[in-house]
């Protein structure tokens, strides 16, 4: 490509690409022109609906009605307001508004972005105060109409009142005089609101309304509560006192304290709370009155539950200040019994102070519950504490000699123990004698040829360990720790022996057995011959397994699983 043809084609990519660049810059300028315009217009649309035909139309509406300086003043107020929201900030906002297009034309668009946001701002503001004005003419020129559908509901309402009031005035005979009082100040209300509306007074009309709306709101609740309270505060509450009164007469006759119950104080407060409440009723205050008498309804009937538990109390006191004492006093005697002969046992038995100390542990232990026990009783005598407190000092009282019980138990048991163990060592060791004497006379009746060494060794041991176990009997005091050894372990050693015996005596049975078996096979074979030879041979010597394996081996040559049929010919 020659020179002159790269120096066209990148004057032409230069060219290409300005143009590119112009035609986006002008497709977002004019992108951003219309977006202006399209807010402009929305800007201008808004300012005219400031001024809407409603506001006129309400404010004719008004003028009708005026006939008294009050409302005169409030309809200019209106007309002075609407003037100056058409003839001051709309015109304004129309100045702002041609500003806006002069900068719009001169695509000034830096300052226009500023104009446009004042202006939006303006508008919104004007046009929050033309509709608030519309609302307060509305709430003239519908005053008449809303304020009578209001009353005609309150009518209705109040004429249910009166109807479920004749209709049951007997309920209401203690506040009688209240209410119908204040039904006279409804009716003078609805008649005064009659009044209002002919003179237009709309600012008094809605006041009115008001405060027959509370009237009745109040009557209703009256009408609703007022029989609950008084039953409650005049019959049932009563009735409780009276029977909670005679109830906690007869039960302290019969030697119930009910002190902590404070049943005086709260019956008094419980009047003065009464009395309060029917005080507030013949005002038509009901406020939190029958929450209060239901709280005291609640407290008067968990009075009776309170006696029961005084009731189920006094037995249960009554119980343990029996069964305690019987316990007590017994294991104190079973204690002090093992004290007597504690001394003893500690000598003959070897027994440490730590091993010991448990049982005037006990001691001290039972004569504590006995003397807390005492003082529960003097409690009871000078009747100067409940039947509840009472009996949960004995229900604690008989769990703590519960625990001292089994402390005792145990100590019996372990200390009982000591003599058994003597006794049981004694009893293992005639049990021992006689084993070996029966093991002895085992190896001696079957007269083998040689016994062996290990069964003599064995029987050295287990004679030495009886030995050592007699001597352990001996002593004075014994100690059972070492005692418990001394048996376990000559134990072990005679049945050592007595099974070394009855093992070396089966083997030696079953290879002499297996000798005179294999004898039939000596001629067959010679190999079988020598074979139950060295079987003789070391059967002789006392080395009976080994003759055993010899003769097996030789007669397995010629009959196969020998061993077997010889094993069951044996047990058999």
């Amino acid at each position: 490509m020659s020179h002159d043809m790269i120096i066209i084609l990148g004057i032409s990519a230069y060219i290409i690409t300005v143009i590119a660049i112009l035609v986006a810059l002008n497709f977002l300028t004019s992108r951003e022109k219309k977006a202006y315009r399209k807010q402009i217009n929305e800007l201008e649309r808004d300012k005219n609906l400031i001024i809407s035909a409603s506001i006129m139309a309400e404010l004719n509406k008004v003028e009708p009605l005026i006939n008294n300086e009050a409302m005169k003043k409030l309809y200019d107020n209106f007309v002075e307001r609407f003037k100056k929201l058409k003839e001051e900030e709309v015109e304004k906002i129309t100045d702002d508004l041609l500003i806006v297009e002069e900068l719009y034309a001169n695509k000034n668009y830096k300052e226009l972005r500023q104009k446009l946001n004042e202006v939006e701002l303006s508008i919104y503001y004007a046009k929050t105060k033309g509709n608030i004005l519309l609302e307060e003419i509305k709430e003239i020129t519908l005053s008449e109409e809303r304020n009578r559908e209001t009353i005609t509901k309150l009518k209705s309402s109040y004429r249910e009142i009166l109807r479920k009031y004749h209709d049951h005035k007997n309920d209401y005979e203690l506040v009688s005089g209240p209410i119908e009082l204040q039904f006279e100040n409804v009716d003078k209300f609805f008649s005064a609101f009659e009044v209002a509306m002919e003179k237009n007074a709309y600012q008094e009309v809605g006041k009115i309304v008001k405060a027959i709306d509370d009237l009745i709101g109040n009557l209703k609740l009256i009408i609703e509560e007022a029989p609950d309270i008084i039953t409650m505060g005049k019959i049932i509450i009563p009735k409780k006192i009276t029977e909670i009164k005679a109830i906690a007469t007869k039960m302290q006759k019969n030697g119930y304290n009910l002190d902590y119950l404070n049943l005086d104080y709260n019956i008094t407060e419980s009047n003065k709370k009464i009395t309060d409440i029917f005080q507030r009723l013949n005002v038509l205050n009901i406020e939190d009155s029958i929450f209060e008498l239901k709280t005291m309804i609640d407290y008067f009937d968990s009075l009776y539950q309170d006696f029961d538990k005084e009731r189920i109390s006094k037995k249960i006191f009554e119980d343990y200040s029996r069964s305690i004492l019987i316990k007590v006093t017994k294991l104190i005697k079973i204690n002090n019994t093992l004290v007597s002969k504690l001394k003893d046992i500690k000598y003959s038995y070897d027994l440490s102070d730590e091993e010991v100390e448990v049982v005037y542990t006990i001691e001290k232990e039972l004569n504590s519950i006995r003397s807390e026990y005492e003082d529960v009783i003097t409690t009871h005598r000078l009747k100067n504490t409940s039947y509840s407190h009472l009996a949960k000092s004995m229900e604690l009282l008989n769990l703590k000699l519960s625990k001292s019980e089994e402390k005792l138990d145990s100590a019996l048991r372990t200390l009982g123990s000591l003599k058994e163990d003597e006794l049981r060592a004694r009893e293992q060791l005639d049990e021992m004698k006689q084993i070996l004497n029966q093991a002895k006379i085992k190896i001696r009746a079957y007269k083998l040829p040689v016994i062996p060494d290990n069964y003599f060794v064995e029987l050295a041991e287990a004679t030495e360990s009886i030995q050592n176990l007699i001597t352990e009997l001996e002593r004075t005091p014994i100690s059972i720790k070492a005692l418990n050894i001394r048996v376990d372990t000559a134990r072990d050693l005679v049945l050592k022996v007595y099974n070394t015996t009855k093992e070396v005596i089966k083997t030696a049975k079953m290879a002499e057995m297996a000798i005179v078996y294999g004898n039939r096979y000596r001629p067959v074979k010679e190999e079988v011959d020598i074979g139950l030879m060295k079987a003789e041979q070391t059967f002789y010597k006392g080395e009976f397994k080994k003759s055993l394996e010899y003769a097996i081996n030789a007669i397995n040559i010629l009959e196969p699983g020998i061993y077997k049929k010889l094993l069951n010919e044996y047990q058999n």
